[in-house]
């Protein structure tokens, strides 16, 4: 039961942006398009690490 409430919370905090930014949001997506993937690994092992020790310490 704790999975579907983590995916729908993953789901609420994604559909923020679109929802209130559309226009801002299309524009952060084109750029990302544009990066490197090397570049895009590391910001996505960032991410990883970071709420790897978020939910560590909780």
């Amino acid at each position: 039961m704790d999975w579907i409430k983590i995916i729908a919370l993953v789901l609420i905090i994604e559909g923020i942006g679109p929802f209130l930014f559309p226009n801002k949001w299309r524009n952060y997506l084109i750029q990302m398009a544009q990066m490197p993937a090397q570049q895009m690994r590391i910001i996505g092992g960032f991410l990883l690490l970071i709420g790897t020790i978020i939910l560590w310490l909780n």
